[in-house]
């Protein structure tokens, strides 16, 4: 590395001092906790803007998702422990001093270059629970939408946001780190559509829990449509079928099910065996057809005659999660490519940023070589100028006019120039 690029870097990172990261995630912090920190859209509207007033912040944006609460600021404040309390009891001032003492000394502060990789992390899902997931980049876009309604955020947070979405779009094109499906929901659908089920299949749910709800949106999704729900507790079946535009009966109905099944997903917190070989053949009612049967219980709600059936597609759990860890490993080798992306993009931000300072800099000569113009023209120079004829007056006002224009061009263009050559 050369002096000039070391002098740039320094130059770059002190304009960056001001922007701030306090996040709460589930690395450190237990799902509960972080929860206690959510605001809804309405809350949003009536607690930020406050925030914002209270703690000096030039610029906020304010991210919630199911597992983080961050906070990307731009404020001279210096960040420590007793103002991440302070803002979480700001938050929510229902919090007790256990919970704003753990929300506090939890926290994770960033500053600076370190604040913009961070974000710039968390878009590309480096830093999620699950590594590869597509949907915090839209729950990043959806904040600062939200916020820069609002009125919370600035130009310093429009470029990094912009410079943000364009980084984790390069990630996701880029690699591979979203390209193979690491959710046992996910593969268990994948593996079923690869064995060629039609959209008029009759699928059977037994179960009504997170794993069988996230499989059956899936199965909306893609325009499945006969659907039967059954459930120890009616009224959960309900909702289930409800989603799905489907029926629902209590679990001991199966025993009395006549309507066949092509798909059935088996998901339940019991640690009974439910399918059993006599309750697989009334549900099968005597068609040769192959079934599928898809087996996310633990343990196994599924008869082992059952699944080892010749006439039974079987897709458990156990093989799936194999799967599963496969995939999550192949994205996180993805992770050093990735990095060296964020890295590339964070300098490139540093370069934008500054550019970005000196065109807001120089915003302001146009109207000061105006204003010079104006007085040579009006004052200093007036009575030189009344001798002069019509023609010659208009000839001058050209010139002047001429030269404002192309002493503002030059001046812009040979700022841009000197901070180019800083970093060479």
């Amino acid at each position: 590395m050369t002096f000039k690029i070391r002098r740039y870097t320094i130059f770059a990172v002190s304009i960056l001092d001001s922007f701030k990261v306090i996040a709460f995630t589930h690395k450190t912090l237990p799902l509960e906790l972080i929860g206690k920190l959510h605001l809804t859209q309405e809350e949003q509207t009536q607690v930020l803007g406050a925030l914002k007033i209270n703690f000096g912040f030039e610029e906020l944006l304010f991210l919630s998702t199911c597992n983080r609460i961050e906070l990307f600021v731009k404020s001279p404040l210096e960040l420590n422990r007793l103002v991440v309390k302070e803002l979480a009891l700001f938050l929510n001032s229902r919090l007790n001093n256990v919970e704003t003492t753990a929300l506090s000394e939890a926290a994770e502060l960033y500053e600076g270059q370190e604040g913009v990789e961070h974000i710039l992390k968390v878009a590309s899902s480096l830093d999620s629970l699950v590594v590869g997931e597509r949907e915090i980049i839209t729950q990043v876009r959806k904040a600062y939408d939200f916020c820069n309604l609002l009125g919370l955020t600035g130009d310093f947070i429009r470029l990094l946001i912009k410079q943000t979405i364009e980084t984790a779009k390069d990630i996701y094109t880029n690699t591979d780190i979203a390209k193979n499906p690491v959710s046992v929901a996910s593969l268990a659908y994948r593996q079923l559509r690869q064995l060629g089920i039609k959209n008029d299949a009759r699928i059977l749910f037994i179960g009504s829990g997170e794993t069988n709800t996230i499989l059956a949106s899936y199965f909306q999704k893609h325009k499945f449509a006969n659907f039967t729900v059954f459930n120890r507790t009616l009224s959960n079946g309900q909702k289930l079928a409800s989603l799905l535009n489907g029926k629902a009966f209590e679990l001991p109905a199966l025993k009395n099910f006549k309507e066949g099944f092509d798909v059935m997903v088996v998901c339940t917190s019991s640690s009974d065996v439910i399918i059993t070989e006599e309750i697989f053949n009334i549900l099968k009612r005597g068609s040769p057809a192959k079934k599928v049967i898809i087996d996310l219980g633990l343990p196994s709600n599924v008869e082992e005659s059952v699944s080892k059936n010749a006439q039974v597609n079987y897709i458990d759990i156990n093989s799936l999660k194999m799967q599963a860890e496969a995939n999550l490993q192949l994205r996180k080798n993805e992770i050093v490519k990735c990095e060296e992306i964020i890295r590339e993009r964070a300098e490139q931000f540093n370069a934008l940023y500054a550019e970005r300072r000196i065109e807001v800099a120089f915003g302001k000569v146009p109207k000061q070589v105006r204003a010079i113009k104006d007085l040579a023209l009006n004052e200093v120079f007036a009575k030189e100028i009344n001798l002069l004829d019509i023609q010659s007056k208009e000839v001058l006002e050209k010139v002047l006019s001429y030269m404002e224009k192309k002493y503002n061009a030059v001046a812009i263009k040979t700022a841009k120039e000197l901070l180019l050559n800083s970093k060479n």
